[in-house]
Parts: C-alpha cells; structure tokens; sequence
C-alpha cells in the first residue's frame, strides 16, 4: 500500500499539470494526447514525489520545449528523419516521463533508502533533458555529426550521430537538472554534501543516459528508408505518404522506447552515485 498517500498532493499535481498541459497545447509543445501523458506522469510526480520532483519535470518541459522552437526554420529540412514533431503525443510524454513518475510510485512503497529515489528521478530526468538538448542544439552544429560507434561522418540527423556541440548541449542539460536538484536538497535543509553528492549524480546520469541513446540510435534501434525520396527515416511512413522498409536495427524498438531505456540508464548511474558517495 502507498505510505502516506495524501489525496489533497494528488489533486494538486492533477491541477497544476492540466494547466500546464493546456499552456502547453496552446504553445504547440504538445498534442491533444500529449495533454493525457502530462497529467498521468506530472499527477503522480507532483502528488507522490513532491514540488522538488515536479520542478524537474518542469525544467526538462520548458527547456526541451523552448529549444525545440530554437531556429526551427533551420531544422525544417530535419522533419523527415525524426519519428515525430516537435508537439510530444502521448507516447513521447510516457517515455520522457514516465519512469520518473513510476518511481514516484515506487518511493511511496520502499524498497530503497528514501533519498535514493529522488536521485533516481535526478537521473532519468536529466538523460532526457540531455538527449533533448543535444539533438535541438547537435543538429545546428557547422561541422557534420560522426557515427558514435565507428567515428565515420554521417548525414545531419542521423540517429547515433555526435557532434562536438551536441555533446556539449547534452552536458548542459543533464547539468541544470543536477543543479536544480542539489538546490532542492538543500531547500530542504539536506545540506551541502548532498546538494553536490545529486548535481554530480545526476549529471553523470544524465551524460550516461544520453550517450546510450546514441548507442542504441547507431546499432539496435529501428531505421528506415523511403524510396520515393531516398532518404533514411525513424518513419515507418515517410512524410511523401510512401510505405518505407527497414534497413536496420529491430523493428519494435522505436524512437519512444529508446527514449525510455536512456531515462532507466540515467536513473540507475544516478542511484548508483548517489550510494556510493553519500
């Protein structure tokens, strides 16, 4: 049974995340079932994890959001290679979400020292925040992204495809949730070496996260061709409308799951750290 479960916290984080599900439907951030994956994971984060884990998922949902507008004019030509748009369904919420708000389930059953939980959530929020990063931020980079596994030069948008500038975006965004949470910490008068003790963990999480997305994007994840346009895609359907077929990779590991595994991977470095050191 859940500890502690206050019905109160659970309407207050349903009310706070359909506003913000709504503010971000009407900004174009997400789609009429990406408003669903935002009251599911941000009710169960806000009103089981508390404001500390809500604030994470606000910092990842602003930041990702507002640099997926970045010069989106430049990144027009990129549309046909990623799965989806910029306004996140239902599915993409779930992945980025929706381990942080299982383990704002799992923190009210126990099995795991208590503060282990939220570095958990540290974690997987910051590989998604990183990953985001790198590929809003990757994509514009002036010099053409190399394939993480073997180094060869591949095409803007490649999945598993590193640029200098995207490595450095995926440092910042796994950085600002480590920061945001070491300052909750010690909001919450955990002290300083736990503040710290979080923002490495969470940082290194969130690096470790992003960087087995990219492994995944190179190597197992699904990748198909069109051959109307000639061009690789993450669609199983090109944008032309034409029926594509698959050159690589397994066919049910699509982009959300991958997305979902890189958050389990964050958040397992992050709890790893955060036991180790504290």
């Amino acid at each position: 049974m859940l500890g502690s479960l206050n019905l109160f916290e659970l309407l207050g984080g349903f009310a706070l995340s359909l506003a913000i599900g709504i503010l971000g439907y009407r900004r174009g951030a997400l789609s009429g079932s990406g408003i669903v994956g935002a009251l599911v994971t941000g009710t169960l984060i806000f009103g089981l994890g508390g404001w500390e884990w809500g604030a994470l998922l606000i910092l990842f949902f602003v930041s990702s959001s507002a640099l997926s507008f970045y010069r989106a004019r430049e990144k027009q030509s990129l549309a046909e290679k990623f799965a989806k748009g910029h306004r996140r369904d239902l599915a993409q919420a779930l992945a980025n979400g929706g381990l942080a708000a299982l383990l704002a389930v799992l923190s009210r059953v126990g099995g795991m020292e208590g503060g282990l939980w939220f570095f958990a959530c540290a974690g997987a929020m910051a590989a998604v925040n990183a990953d985001t990063w790198a590929t809003e931020l990757g994509v514009l980079s002036p010099r053409p992204p190399r394939l993480i596994t073997t180094g060869r030069t591949v095409e803007v948008g490649t999945s598993g495809g590193v640029t200098t500038l995207g490595t450095a975006a995926s440092l910042g965004g796994a950085l600002i949730i480590g920061l945001s949470g070491g300052l909750s910490l010690l909001a919450l008068g955990r002290g300083w070496a736990s503040g710290i003790v979080l923002l490495l963990a969470a940082t290194a999480g969130g690096l470790a996260g992003s960087a087995f997305d990219s492994l995944l994007g190179a190597t197992t994840q699904a990748i198909y061709w069109c051959d109307t346009c000639d061009k690789e895609t993450e669609r199983r359907v090109h944008r032309c409308g034409t029926q594509t077929r698959l050159v690589r990779g397994w066919r049910w590991l699509g982009n959300d799951l991958v997305n979902f595994i890189a958050s389990a991977v964050g958040a397992l470095v992050a709890a790893g750290a955060g036991w180790g050191l504290l």
